[in-house]
């Protein structure tokens, strides 16, 4: 990837034309994503984590996940945007110095989540996530695409509360914002109308398709863990069956290892 790489996925996030982000976790996953046609390449942080042993939740070492940020980027010849939670980082402070090594590690975009898993608030106040929202964008320079998660509607907050924390969040430096929880067209609207920056919608089965979110308004949209999550469902049926019924078709349609194979060096 050239030096031209923030912008190339800066201008990927066109509403009414959405970026399509099916999430990867590691990098065979990442290269499947960029031979099916991808402009970019999402990691999913659950799906990381899982991989290497950890639950999701800013429990992962920050070292470990830079790690497989920087192999994906090497893998693929497409933008990289890297799913880094709540920064790996207690403060603002430590979420820049993700955000640096994420950028050494060629990044072109990352996620960052305004919720603390890791600690007894679930949901950072307002002020909080934007002073580290703040201090990724000082990090970043001018270069890196930011964009901010919203987690309000996974703690019932209503779509004013989004909205406020997502002017909070574009007003701090981030250039889009990714509000998962919703599925509702009419939420979406105005939160289209509202924000202010490229709107990011988490879909899966029951959202509204590409074209409908493209009517919308909505700049990106990402499958997030539900990759991964379906990936494993493959492998809990074929390990069930194979003790239960002593048969194999759960593993009918598979990739073929040859396919598989040639997709790395």
């Amino acid at each position: 990837m050239t030096a031209d790489k923030y912008d190339v996925f800066r201008a990927l996030h066109r509403p009414g034309d959405p970026l399509r982000l099916a999430n990867a976790w590691d990098v065979a996953s990442a290269r499947v994503v960029e031979q099916a046609g991808a402009a970019a390449v999402a990691t999913t942080s659950a799906g990381v984590a899982w991989s290497l042993g950890a639950k999701d939740g800013n429990v992962l070492d920050r070292d470990r996940a830079v790690d497989l940020v920087a192999r994906v980027v090497a893998a693929v010849s497409v933008p990289v945007t890297a799913d880094i939670e709540g920064g790996f980082a207690d403060d603002a402070a430590g979420v820049a110095e993700t955000v640096r090594l994420v950028i050494a590690a060629g990044a072109a975009g990352i996620n960052l989540e305004d919720s603390d898993r890791s600690g007894a608030a679930p949901q950072l106040t307002v002020v909080e996530a934007a002073r580290r929202f703040a201090a990724a964008r000082a990090a970043a320079g001018d270069g890196l695409f930011v964009n901010a998660r919203v987690d309000t509607f996974f703690h019932g907050g209503t779509v004013a509360d989004a909205l406020a924390r997502a002017r909070a969040y574009v007003d701090a430096g981030a250039d889009g914002v990714f509000v998962p929880g919703t599925a509702d067209p009419a939420v979406i609207t105005e939160l289209v109308a509202a924000v202010g920056a490229p709107l990011n919608i988490l879909v899966g089965p029951g959202s509204p398709t590409v074209a409908e979110l493209a009517e919308l308004g909505v700049a990106r949209v990402s499958l997030g863990s539900s990759v991964a999550e379906a990936a494993y469902a493959v492998v809990r049926r074929a390990a069930e069956e194979l003790q239960a019924k002593g048969t194999y078709t759960a593993v009918e349609g598979g990739l073929a290892y040859g396919d598989v194979n040639a997709l790395l060096p």
